[in-house]
């Protein structure tokens, strides 16, 4: 049966649940990292997905699952994607941002890659339902590629090996049942500027992308870090530089210092720590949670490796929480 449009809702609709790092504009919700999530519900059998793609030089990868089936990959090419269900009814829908390409500018607008969220246009005699808002814990994650989930699903840099749902964060939220900002930059260091013309940690915190900042209703109970080991050179003044910037955003927050996975600036980091005197900043120790063999390449995770670093970083996490 051909689609018969119905009511236009906005992305800023209270029905929409937008969760992860979303920056708001008229008629827009735009993100440029992977892991970032809509859900909505609906009564009825067809809803179609609207997505600014103009300008854009490589198409982000979303999943998208309708009822909690399978989620099925869209390269998000087109302006439209199609959710229909075979029978009337309430009808779950949940978007996943895959992979945002971190080889093409997404940092400055106009983006060579970003999801570009335009609202739903509902189908004639289809309604949305109203949500509930995410309950449980609010965790903050800043890392790198390996926070992204680049290479997560092979050694391919492009977004073909990448996803966001695979990552360390996505799996540690999602096993504490939290609601979470999953903000991850490939190449990207406390200090070095990461690919796609975003610049080093201690810059980029605390925007969605240039020009909108990250506005918080609440602040996190937990913020995770994983950042150094692309760092060319990093201090323990530099790295404290970034947490007294994590600091002074979020006063009452935990704070959970990750050693790189790999070891690399691990005594600089701790060293930190220990001279910020703050004790709710903690220095956690990831030696021995993958090896070289849990790598798609030596350094990204693969998907087990992933999960094991998701399994013992929730253990962390729930002592604290």
């Amino acid at each position: 049966m051909a689609f018969v449009a119905g009511e236009v809702v906005a992305p800023s609709d209270p029905r929409i649940v937008l969760e992860g790092q979303w920056g708001l504009q008229p008629g827009l919700a735009v993100t440029v990292n992977s892991g970032s999530r809509i859900s909505f519900t609906f009564n009825g059998t067809a809803v179609q997905a609207l997505f600014d793609v103009g300008g854009l030089e490589v198409a982000p990868h979303l999943w998208v699952s309708v009822d909690e089936a399978e989620p099925e990959l869209h390269v998000v090419a087109q302006p439209v994607i199609e959710l229909t269900a075979a029978e009337a009814g309430p009808h779950k829908v949940e978007i996943v941002v895959k992979d945002v390409n971190e080889h093409v500018n997404r940092w400055h607008p106009p983006f060579g890659c970003a999801v570009v969220f335009a609202g739903l246009v509902l189908g004639t005699g289809t309604r949305l339902r109203l949500s509930g808002r995410p309950s449980g814990p609010r965790l903050e994650f800043y890392g790198d590629s390996i926070t992204q989930g680049v290479r997560a699903l092979s050694e391919h840099p492009e977004s073909e090996g990448a996803d966001g749902t695979k990552s360390f964060a996505y799996l540690t939220a999602r096993a504490l049942g939290a609601s979470a900002y999953q903000v991850g930059f490939g190449r990207q260091g406390v200090v070095r500027p990461g690919n796609g013309e975003v610049p080093g940690g201690i810059e980029s915190f605390g925007w969605n992308f240039a020009g909108s900042p990250a506005e918080r209703i609440e602040q996190p109970q937990v913020v995770v870090i994983n950042l150094g080991v692309n760092d060319e050179t990093l201090t323990a003044a530099q790295y404290g530089g970034y947490l007294a910037r994590v600091r002074a955003a979020y006063g009452s927050s935990e704070i959970v210092a990750l050693s790189p996975f790999n070891g690399k600036y691990a005594e600089e980091i701790e060293a930190a720590v220990k001279a910020g005197g703050d004790p709710a900043i903690r220095y956690v120790g990831t030696d021995g949670w993958i090896t070289e063999d849990d790598c798609t390449d030596l350094l990204h995770p693969s998907v087990d490796g992933h999960a094991k670093i998701a399994a013992r970083l929730t253990e962390e996490l729930r002592a604290i929480l």
